[in-house]
């Protein structure tokens, strides 16, 4: 039992509404009971926020490095603790939930350092007598809304620049993972009280996006979300209405360039690794396996093969690859997908239906369809979920076109020993990020993250590019 859930001006509160979670792996099994946020609990935290920022705001660089680095070594301390809540909530492997828990604190020791070296400089002016300070000051208050596929990472690449920059945060994660996000929030509030830091700095609130989220946006003065493509130009809109800044990652449909001089079994692991881990419950999977003519047969083999071997169960047994997706919700959507698959004439090579396992689950199997186009909605839409589709293509022009012909590009991938094709691709795909040999998920912590088209808008999360979102620039003139 959590129902104190929601953690505002230094305090942690009930709300209303009480949500049950259940463990993805083991339904018969309450992950944690929580309650909901009201409007009144969300106005008190901008209140809390507003007041606390300035002091935030004036503290030196060292002492918001100092915040920093006591998080990320709270993280990597109770890491063990952190991956069980989230695999226990969440569905995650424990070596999946695990190593996203590193990540959190390696971003958190990353923007501990660049605290200290926030960017800004003098130079003269035209005029004679004239010097001009260009300095980064704090936006203020910022609304992080994030996602539960990624409730400890994703977090904090929003979380650690916004404290590093001098802003103050009220945080809705996503009410299915409240569990992980409560943990987050009492290292963060040790860490703020620790060092002497004012309450009300940091503020969590849990709710649904309709209710919580949409009061959130509209109070902040910058706005960084992680979700829907739907969710993320509705947020757009209430923001330009206020003439506030928002930054939105937003999915995506990325492709893999499979090229005939590949290697059947590399281009096979890699695609196994990009569509089917986490469930396929990653941003940044590959759902468009985009395969040229000459390895198309061996390829397909090689992949099916894998998948066979795939073992999905209970995300705490040692022994499961693939846990079971989020919930019932998220079930339904994938196999409402791999019917229209059916629908619209695509051969189901493997997999495609709900397994069973000794405790009930949402464990869906790693699906395949051969012989797709790109016109397909499997093709079109993010489906979020394990499921992968073949397209054929006759040479790597119709490759690169194919890759590129969707609305979204924040992640894709190429297959090939020719170095001509990989710098062709790496220059003429439409996508933000772009692996060569790699899977197209998996990035690192210490570089910018975001895509293009309906992928990303705004600024870039991650690495220095960070503090373009969580700052503004302003030019001081003084005579001398």
């Amino acid at each position: 039992m959590r129902l104190d859930t929601n953690f505002v001006a230094g305090s942690w509160r009930r709300g209303t509404d009480r949500l049950d979670i259940a463990n993805p792996s083991d339904l018969d099994q309450i992950a944690g009971s929580y309650t909901l946020a009201t409007a009144d609990d969300v106005r008190d935290a901008f209140a809390a926020a507003r007041a606390a920022q300035p002091a935030w705001r004036d503290a030196t660089v060292e002492q918001r490095s100092l915040v920093l680095e006591a998080i990320s070594r709270a993280i990597f301390d109770n890491k063990d603790e952190l991956a069980r809540i989230s695999a226990t909530e969440g569905g995650k492997t424990i070596p999946d939930a695990l190593g996203e828990v590193v990540r959190a604190g390696h971003l958190a020791r990353f923007f501990a350092a660049e605290a200290l070296r926030v960017p800004g400089e003098t130079v003269g002016s035209v005029r004679a007598g004239v010097d001009v300070d260009v300095t980064c000051e704090p936006v203020g208050v910022v609304a992080l809304i994030t996602p539960w596929n990624f409730p400890v990472a994703t977090p904090m690449w929003k979380i650690a620049p916004a404290l590093a920059f001098g802003n103050a945060i009220v945080w809705k994660p996503s009410e299915k993972t409240p569990g992980i996000s409560m943990a987050i929030t009492r290292i963060i509030a040790e860490a703020l009280a620790a060092n002497n830091m004012p309450t009300g700095l940091f503020n969590l609130v849990v709710g649904a996006g309709p209710t919580v989220g949409a009061a959130v946006a509209d109070e902040a003065d910058a706005v960084s979300f992680t979700g829907s493509l739907n969710t993320g130009r509705r947020i757009a809109v209430r923001c330009a209405e206020r003439m506030v800044r928002c930054q939105l990652e937003l999915g995506g449909q990325n492709p893999l360039v499979v090229l005939a001089d590949a290697d059947p079994d590399r281009a096979a692991d890699l695609a196994v690794n990009s569509a089917y881990f986490h469930a396929g419950q990653r941003c940044t999977a590959a759902g468009r396996l985009i395969v040229e003519e000459g390895i198309h047969d061996a390829f397909v083999a090689a992949v099916t093969e894998r998948m066979a071997a795939l073992r999905v169960g209970h995300s705490l047994l040692p022994e499961t690859q693939i846990g079971p997706v989020i919930d019932e919700f998220q079930m339904t959507k994938n196999l409402g997908y791999i019917e229209t698959g059916l629908r619209e004439n695509a051969k189901l090579a493997a997999g495609g239906e709900r397994l069973t396992r000794p405790t009930r689950g949402w464990f869906l199997a790693p699906t395949l369809f051969t012989e797709t186009t790109n016109a397909m909605t499997i093709n079109r839409e993010e489906v979020f979920g394990p499921v992968a589709s073949v397209i054929r293509v006759a040479n790597y022009e119709e490759a690169l076109a194919t890759a590129n012909d969707t609305v979204y590009g924040l992640s894709s991938g190429i297959v090939t020993n020719s170095m001509k094709h990989a710098r062709h691709f790496q220059a003429n795909v439409q996508s933000g990020m772009t692996m060569l040999n790699l899977p197209t998920a998996g990035v690192d912590y210490h570089v910018p993250f975001g895509g293009r088209k309906m992928s990303s808008y705004g600024p870039r999360e991650q690495g220095r590019y960070a503090i373009d979102f969580y700052t503004i620039v302003k030019t001081a003139y003084r005579s001398l």
